[in-house]
C-alpha cells in the first residue's frame, strides 16, 4: 500500500450503509470537505449534519456515478459483491469494511493539529493496533505544532512573493527555534497507563 494524502475537498463520496460504521466513516470524509450521499435502506445511527444527498432505499447500479470514493458498510456479501463490480468498472477507490481482500484503499488512525497530521496504518490488520499507535504518537509530541506550520508556511510565502527560492535554508534550526521550550513533549511514552491511551482514543475517534 502506497500512504497518500488526497484533497476531498468539493469530491463526492459515497457511503452505503447507515449503521455506526458507516455514519462515522461519513463523518470522517465530511470532516475533509467531502461531498458525502448516504445510501441505506434503514437508518441506524443518526446521520451526520452536513450530508448532501440521503438516499433511503437499497443501492443500485448508477450510484457511483461521478463518485471518487466510495466506502460499503452495508453487512451484505451480496450487495458489497455488485459495489465492487460497479467501483472496479469505475475505477474508483473502495474500502468494504472489515473486508482487506476487496478494499483498495483503508482509512487510517489520525491525529490532527491545525495542519499537521499524523496518520497511523496497520494496512487493515488491526485498526485497534493504528488507534494505539496513534494515541502513543499524539501524547507524545509537542502540544504547538499547529502554530509552528502557520508561521513556517507564512515565512515560506514570504520568500516566494519576494521572488526567493526556499531550498537550501536551514529550516531544521527554525523549526527547533519555533517549537522552543514551551512546547510540551513527553519523552516516555511509556509512562501513560492503559486506561490514558483509552481514553486518548476515545476523544480522537
Amino acid at each position: 500500500m502506497f500512504p497518500l494524502v488526497v484533497d476531498l475537498t468539493g469530491r463526492r463520496v459515497v457511503v452505503i450503509g447507515a449503521g455506526k460504521v458507516g455514519v462515522h466513516k461519513a463523518t470522517q470524509l465530511l470532516e475533509c470537505g467531502a461531498r458525502v450521499t448516504m445510501i441505506s435502506e434503514e437508518l441506524l445511527a443518526r446521520v451526520p449534519d452536513g450530508v448532501e444527498e440521503l438516499l433511503l432505499r437499497p443501492y443500485e447500479y448508477g450510484d457511483l456515478s461521478g463518485a471518487v470514493l466510495v466506502v460499503a458498510a452495508t453487512g451484505s456479501n451480496s450487495v458489497n459483491d455488485e459495489i465492487v463490480r460497479e467501483t472496479t468498472e469505475r475505477n474508483l477507490l473502495l474500502n468494504v469494511v472489515d473486508d482487506l481482500a476487496r478494499s483498495n484503499f483503508f482509512f487510517t488512525a489520525v491525529h490532527r493539529d491545525g495542519d499537521v497530521v499524523v496518520s497511523v496504518s496497520t494496512g487493515g490488520a488491526s485498526p485497534a493496533l493504528a488507534q494505539w499507535v496513534r494515541a502513543t504518537a499524539a501524547r507524545a509530541l509537542p502540544t504547538n505544532l499547529a502554530r509552528v506550520a502557520r508561521q513556517l508556511r507564512d515565512e515560506r510565502r514570504a520568500l516566494h512573493d519576494r521572488g526567493e527560492s526556499t531550498e537550501g535554508r536551514p529550516w531544521m534550526d527554525r523549526v527547533h527555534e519555533l517549537l522552543g521550550e514551551s512546547a510540551h513533549v513527553v519523552d516516555d511514552a511509556s509512562v501513560f497507563t492503559r486506561a490514558d491511551l483509552t481514553a486518548e482514543i476515545q476523544h480522537q475517534g
